[in-house]
């Protein structure tokens, strides 16, 4: 079986600290976290940003600023920044990390619109996923395709045949997102047994389904997502103290079932990343 990738979400749009006193919104604490999950095994960190009082935003110059200091203490690692930001961000907005210098390897792309829960609307019409797929095609930015419902693998795959979205393609199918698609085995089964046979996945659920539906997903073949963006604790009413405890519980759940975990070198050519030599530390 292939290596497992390991991503890490280490802060997310939305969890604060008093939440978890740990989530990161500083730069420095931002490095912190990405460094403890590095080190732990992950080969990706997936990005968003903070303001220093934990406001998320998608400022192209404080990317710049966390990316700069995420790569001070891991050079090797794989950066996945988001476009999907928060709620009720513009497209221009969201699209600010995919212009950074140098340019992002790979960078999420929003497969189409989710209820979030009360008045919250997460929009992904079809006009603005092609208009990020152009423009990731365009810079040579893989897209990590984000997927909460079934209909959003079929989205992908009229884009794909339009030419739009291109293969290999990289799928993260996210679990238990209220609006999304539940958390369970046979949704989990389903969603696989719809990809492209050629297409790498990734498994990301939510709160107490985190480890849970990795876990599966390792045994199956695909990749796994873990940190607080996703999930705070550790185990039942046990907050985790960094990214790198959650990491590390997932590392030790694909040793237990003798998986082997990849490094970013090799992280990058099982998901299909072809431009690690444009990549320069700055």
């Amino acid at each position: 079986m292939e290596k497992l990738v390991i991503t890490a979400a280490i802060c997310g749009a939305e969890v604060t600290k008093e939440q978890n006193p740990n989530v990161p919104y500083t730069v420095e604490e931002i490095g912190i976290q990405a460094a403890l999950a590095y080190k732990a095994g992950a080969s990706i960190i997936h990005v968003h940003v903070r303001y220093d009082d934990g406001t998320p935003t998608q400022d192209k110059e404080r990317f710049r600023e966390c990316i700069v200091e995420i790569y001070k203490r891991c050079p090797d690692v794989i950066i996945l920044p988001s476009t999907g930001g928060a709620v009720g961000m513009t497209v221009e907005e969201r699209l600010q990390p995919i212009y950074l210098d140098p340019t992002p390897e790979i960078a999420t792309l929003d497969c189409g619109t989710v209820n979030f829960g009360g008045n919250e609307i997460f929009v992904n019409t079809e006009t603005m996923i092609i208009e990020f797929a152009e423009k990731m095609n365009i810079l040579g930015i893989k897209p990590e395709l984000e997927i909460f419902d079934k209909g959003m693998i079929d989205t992908v795959f009229r884009l794909h045949k339009k030419g739009i979205i291109k293969s290999p393609m990289h799928f993260n199918l996210v679990f238990g997102v209220p609006g999304g698609i539940a958390a369970t085995t046979n949704n989990l089964v389903f969603l696989v047994n719809s990809l492209p046979k050629e297409s790498t996945y990734m498994v990301t659920a939510i709160g107490r389904h985190e480890f849970p539906m990795i876990t599966q997903s390792i045994a199956m073949g695909g990749h796994a997502r873990v940190g607080f963006e996703d999930n705070l604790f550790l185990s039942k009413g046990v907050l985790a103290v960094s990214n790198g405890e959650l990491v590390e519980k997932a590392v030790k759940i694909a040793k237990s079932m003798g998986r082997a975990v990849a490094n970013p070198q090799e992280a990058a050519r099982i998901i299909g990343l072809n431009s690690r030599e444009r990549i320069h530390r700055k």
